[in-house]
C-alpha cells in the first residue's frame, strides 16, 4: 500500500484527462481506479457476490482525492482483513454480470486477485501512463531509473 501511495502521489493535477489511446482509460480514471481497489477487500469479505454494474465511473479531481480515497479505501482494507476469520476468509464469494456468474472463489482468493494482483497491475499502467507525461517514478522494489544515483 505504501508504493501505491507513492505512485498516486505522482500524479499531476493537469495530466488527468491524458489517454494514451482511444481504447485506454484517462489517467484519471486509471488513478482514481486504482485509489479505490482496496475496496474489493472489504467487498470480498462483508458480502457473498457482487453484481458488476456498467455506471459512469468517478473520476477524481485532483491528486489531493486520490490521496484520500486511497487512504480511506487502504484503511478500510486493512481494517476488514485484521477483522476476518480463517473460516469467514473461506467462503466463497460470486462476482456476477447480467445475472450469470463469472467466477466463485474463496473470500481469500478474491481479496488476492481481485484486489491485489488487480491493484498491482493497474499500479504498474498507472506508472507506464506517467513515465509518457515525463513524470519521475518511485521505486516500487528498489530505487526507480528515477531515483537511482551514479
Amino acid at each position: 500500500m505504501a508504493s501505491t501511495r507513492k505512485i498516486l502521489a505522482c500524479v499531476p493535477d493537469d495530466k488527468l484527462a491524458f489517454q494514451p489511446h482511444e481504447k485506454s482509460m484517462t489517467l484519471g480514471r486509471l488513478a482514481t481506479h486504482v485509489a479505490e481497489l482496496p475496496r474489493w477487500a472489504v467487498r470480498a469479505i462483508t458480502t457473498e457476490s457482487f453484481e458488476v454494474v456498467r455506471n459512469k465511473p468517478h473520476i477524481a479531481e485532483s491528486q489531493a482525492e486520490l490521496l484520500a480515497t486511497f487512504d480511506s479505501a487502504a484503511a478500510e482494507a486493512r481494517e476488514a482483513i485484521a477483522g476476518a476469520t480463517d473460516e469467514q476468509l473461506s467462503v466463497e464469494w460470486s462476482l456476477t454480470f447480467g445475472g450469470r456468474k463469472v467466477m466463485t472463489l474463496p473470500r481469500f482468493m478474491v481479496v488476492r486477485t481481485m484486489m491485489m494482483n488487480h491493484l498491482i497491475h493497474h499500479r504498474a499502467q498507472l506508472g507506464v501512463f506517467l513515465r509518457l507525461n515525463h513524470v519521475a517514478i518511485p521505486g516500487m522494489y528498489g530505487p526507480s531509473a528515477d531515483e537511482k544515483v551514479g
